[in-house]
């Protein structure tokens, strides 16, 4: 009995965030765990140029960092392949001089790549919350105010578009401000749905999206965002959700580092993203806590 009492808590715990009239009684008494915006334009902590940036920086060493296994990629982009030959050669040059490393390219980690690239790592571990199960931490380094910091993996759903069974226990879905969704769940339906659309998709050697979140070990070290917990009266928000469309010029090369997927092939838009910015610097071995609320007035 206890044991079936306890696994009913967890789900309440998780799904009370989606039940309106739990909502409704909620929102006026957890005014510290609220985020409000004057209005929906004004939800960015950053620039969607910034955003842009710091996904490209980090692609981009993640792309050289795996630049052998690149070569189907690159026999079609010759152009491309140029320019991170000389990207490849100064960063070669550069070990060269800080190490005494003289052999063939060296390969980090992903998580090494991300600290070595923006100063930090985070990665997934158990919450300091009670029963919050899994968090997100920053491992290593440090994490400036106004930084991306972790993305919001998964399917993206316009409005309209069948979720309904993929939702049924599904804690992990986000809810953007227009009435998108976005499915982070790494198992069960949610799981399949994400890896169909993803060979759907795929052109050739170019993937359009990284499956790899799917996993332990995620190739965008980034791409932990759904775990990110809630916050708390005695742990206050350290981050913020900030929406991001991909822009069509975004790198095709690049793009299977991206941890979304469009729902719909047919739908003419730019894929929806959701980054994770910090709200003040963010120090070693903290965890990450984000407002699952924002009200727009």
């Amino acid at each position: 009995v206890w044991v079936l009492l306890r696994a009913l808590r967890r789900r309440w715990a998780a799904y009370k965030y989606r039940f309106v009239p739990w909502l409704a009684l909620n929102l006026r008494r957890q005014r510290r765990t609220l985020r409000y915006v004057p209005e929906s334009s004004q939800d960015k902590i950053i620039s969607d140029e910034d955003v842009f940036e710091t996904l490209l920086k980090t692609f981009k060493a993640l792309f050289l960092n795996d630049f052998s296994r690149q070569a189907d990629i690159l026999a079609l982009l010759p152009e491309v392949k140029c320019q991170y030959l000389e990207l490849l050669t100064l960063k070669q040059k550069w070990s060269k001089v800080t190490s005494c490393n003289h052999g063939s390219q060296q390969v980090f980690t992903p998580e090494e790549v991300l600290l070595n690239t923006l100063g930090f790592t985070v990665s997934r571990d158990r919450s300091s919350l009670v029963s919050a199960g899994t968090g997100v931490f920053v491992t290593k380094g440090f994490v400036p105010k106004g930084t991306v910091v972790s993305m919001y993996p998964g399917t993206v759903y316009r409005k309209h578009e069948p979720i309904f069974f993929q939702s049924l226990g599904n804690p992990f879905i986000f809810r953007c401000i227009d009435g998108i969704l976005i499915d982070g769940n790494d198992k069960g339906l949610s799981r399949s749905v994400y890896r169909s659309c993803r060979r759907r998709d795929q052109l050739g050697p170019f993937q359009m999206s990284d499956e790899s979140w799917l996993t332990a070990s995620p190739q965008n070290p980034l791409a932990v965002g759904q775990y990110v917990n809630n916050c708390s009266h005695e742990k206050a928000a350290n981050v913020c959700y900030q929406e991001f469309d991909v822009p069509g010029h975004f790198p095709v090369e690049l793009k299977q580092y991206l941890p979304n997927i469009i729902y719909s092939h047919d739908i003419e838009s730019h894929l929806r993203c959701v980054v994770l910015v910090t709200l003040r610097d963010i120090k070693q071995g903290e965890e990450l806590f984000s407002n699952y609320y924002t009200v727009v007035r």
